[in-house]
């Protein structure tokens, strides 16, 4: 199968080794200061949600910010990596649109999970070809709480209420102990569609989960008017059929 067939049957695709050595360790020490940087400024970096409390362990953290390449260059040269655009190609096609990344790092031992969620209710788009691509900083297996999903699940739709904050009785069919887990290793990338049901265990190993998810659509795309998420709208691929002088002027 294809990278784009195997996309669209499945809803994700798991694509191994598209980051070099010498360019992931120079992403994992970027990744790492950035870490600290986090845990230095007295901010609230644990992105624990409310669903999952009932799933981790009392204590759990999950450290996150949006938009790692404003942290680092290095990280906005990994967006524009020629292996890591030539498989998201062949998934949305040549013109493709940033819409955020979002840093993850799962502690040994008490790293939060998360519940089987949908994407789609936070940034919903015009033609749902909204994707994200999950660039793994470190190994990610079971025991350490790596990426789990339902195969197929993306043609179900939008599911409304899917954002796995609170129980909900078409998720309740979709357990997160049922669902297929992805082991991945340091410079793997699983790319899903935001409308495919997925979630992750906690993390029970001592060791650390490191990833750096890019959201990203198709170049005639947009997000729904009103739609308050952060939204990068920076050209990663080709040309942006949607934007406006306006859009292209506009902060938050």
């Amino acid at each position: 199968m294809s990278i784009r067939a195997d996309f669209e049957e499945n809803g994700y695709v798991v694509c191994k080794g598209l980051f070099s050595s010498e360019f992931l360790a120079e992403l994992q020490s970027d990744f790492d200061r950035i870490v600290c940087q986090l845990m230095d400024s007295g901010e609230e970096v644990n992105a624990i949600w409310e669903g999952a409390k009932s799933i981790s362990k009392e204590g759990a953290f999950v450290t996150h910010t949006h938009n790692v390449q404003q942290f680092s260059s290095a990280w906005l040269r990994a967006l524009t990596h020629e292996p890591f655009l030539d498989a998201a190609r062949q998934i949305l096609g040549d013109d493709i649109v940033l819409h955020h990344t979002k840093l993850f790092q799962k502690p040994g031992e008490k790293g939060a999970a998360f519940p089987m969620h949908q994407d789609y209710p936070y940034f919903p788009t015009e033609k749902d070809t909204m994707m994200a691509g999950v660039i793994h900083m470190s190994e990610a297996d079971d025991e350490m709480g790596c990426f789990r999903v339902y195969p197929g699940t993306h043609k179900l739709g939008r599911v409304k209420d899917s954002h796995g904050q609170t129980e909900h009785p078409v998720l309740a069919k979709y357990p997160l102990e049922g669902s297929l887990a992805l082991e991945a290793e340091p410079g793997d990338v699983v790319f899903f569609h935001y409308l495919l049901l997925h979630g992750s265990k906690p993390n029970s190993s001592q060791r650390v989960r490191k990833t750096v998810l890019v959201q990203m659509h198709a170049g005639d795309d947009r997000v729904e008017v009103g739609v308050p998420h952060t939204d990068e709208q920076l050209v990663l691929s080709g040309f942006n059929h949607r934007m406006t002088r306006e859009r292209a002027g506009k902060k938050d």
